[in-house]
This record gives structure tokens, sequence and C-alpha cells, in this order.
């Protein structure tokens, strides 16, 4: 008596219900990862059964899948065989059935929803090369240095605009006592803040290869910079509303920590430490 091969399988990859797990391609059954074992027979039905999930298998169907014509069995006895083998895997029943349903003299009916994972996709996944800090794909460092690039550009349109219109800031900020402190806050902060942006921008630029260990010995006066910087919505709030300025303010004071994620997209810690050996 031969023994059956296995079917050819309409659908490659792995098939997951429930707490299982049915590698067709390389015949194993794991549960929760844990690997099943299960007989050949038994698993050719399931993955039968498997690429044919909540609908009927006839015996007839299985019989011509999974024995050649020229096989001499007997088929009845190996069939119940092998799906009783199947059923004590999986820890089914025949009289309530959760995975492997018997429809008398007509065939089986596998009732679990089956998700597929195509081995190509697989493969893609595996493929996929990690962030050794992030738990994310490596992202594409062109953007990640354009976006950061972009905020250093923001910030020095904001101080600019602030030197250049230093009256209406101290017009909008007066206090009534004389002393305009808002202002010479505002105008050394942007003092300040333009050499910095300058220089994160240059070598954003010019894809400095140790941005990312320079930004983060400057964070804390990057992100004392910023928070000061988020109120300045509020200096608008009688042209915007009150709503719009402390949405903006949200918004602005996320910005450092986005600068922090980015770089660190950019110029991960691996690189970072290849570069300095």
């Amino acid at each position: 008596m031969s023994t059956p091969g296995l079917p050819s399988s309409r659908k490659s990859g792995i098939a997951r219900f429930g707490v299982f797990e049915a590698d067709t391609a390389n015949c194993e059954l794991r549960k929760q990862g844990r690997r099943l074992r299960l007989q050949e027979q038994p698993f050719a039905v399931l993955t039968v059964l498997l690429e044919r999930a909540g609908t009927v298998v006839t015996r007839e169907e299985l019989r011509t899948r999974l024995w050649p014509a020229d096989t001499f069995v007997d088929f009845d006895h190996s069939l119940n065989t092998a799906v009783n083998k199947l059923r004590e895997v999986l820890g089914d029943s025949a009289t309530s059935p959760r995975f492997v349903e018997t429809l008398a003299r007509r065939g089986y009916r596998f009732l679990a929803d089956v998700e597929w994972e195509a081995e190509a996709v697989r493969a893609v996944a595996a493929n996929v090369e990690q962030h050794p800090e992030l738990d994310i794909p490596m992202p594409h460092r062109g953007l990640t240095r354009c976006l950061f690039a972009l905020i250093q550009v923001m910030y020095l349109i904001f101080y600019l605009e602030a030197l250049l219109h230093w009256r209406g800031v101290d017009k909008i900020t007066s206090d009534g006592t004389g002393t305009p402190w808002v202002l010479f806050l505002v105008l050394v902060t942007a003092g300040a803040g333009i050499p910095v942006r300058f220089y994160l921008l240059s070598a954003t630029a010019f894809d400095y290869a140790r941005l990312g260990e320079k930004f983060e010995t400057i964070f804390l006066g990057v992100l004392a910079l910023d928070v000061l910087w988020a109120g300045a919505p509020f200096l608008l709030i009688e042209r915007i509303g009150f709503g719009a300025a402390l949405a903006s303010t949200a918004a602005l004071l996320y910005v450092p920590f986005a600068e922090r994620t980015l770089i660190k997209m950019a110029y991960p810690r691996a690189t970072r430490a290849a570069v300095g050996h």
C-alpha cells in the first residue's frame, strides 16, 4: 500500500484559525507558536479543508486530491482515521465540532474562520529592515531629513517675523508698567534661536553623520526654546481667537519631540556608533 502524497495547495502560505497556525508549505501545525505532531495524511486532509473553509468538501473530492487513482487503499478507513487524528490534535469533537464538521454521507466542512498569509508577504516582511532604536520599519532618510529641515525653516520664519515687527510685539504685550519684559524675552530667544536653527538646517542639508549625537546634547536647550515659543500664537489672539491660539500652542509643544523622533529615524544610534569607530 503506497503512502498518499500531499495535495497541490491552491493557497500557499500560513493559515491561521483560532489559536492554531498551519504552514502548508512546510507541513507544520502550530498552536500558539508550539509545533504539534501531526502525520502526513491528517495534515493533507486539514490542508484541503482549510482551502475550502466554510464549504462542503465531499469524500470523493478528498479521495481524488489525496489518493492517486492507482493507489490501493481502504479509502473509507484511511479517511476516517485521518480525520479522527486531526480532531484529536485540534482538541475537536465530532458531536460538537468547532473546526471539522461531519456531514453524513456527504463529506466534511471546516467551520472556523481562516486567515491566510501568503509566503511572499511573509518574505517581504522578513526582509524589511527594522529601525535599531524604534519599533518601526526603517524610514526613508531623505523624507525624515526633509521634514526636520522644514521645522527649522518654520522656526526661522517665526524668529525673523518677531524681529522685523518687534514694535508690534511690544504694543501687543505691553502691560502698562513700562517694562517690556515679553518683548525682551522674544528678542533674546529669537536672537539665540536663529544660529541654532541655521546650524541644524545646514547640518541636515550636508547630512552631518553626528547630527543625531549633537542634537541629543542640545535637546534640553532646544526644548526650552521651543516651549517658550509655543506661546507665540497667543500674541495673535485678537486676530485668530482663543481656540485657534490654544490649538496652535498645543501643536507647537509637540514639535520638539517630533524633531527628536525625526533625528532618531534619520540618524540611529547604531549608525552613530559605527561612525564613531
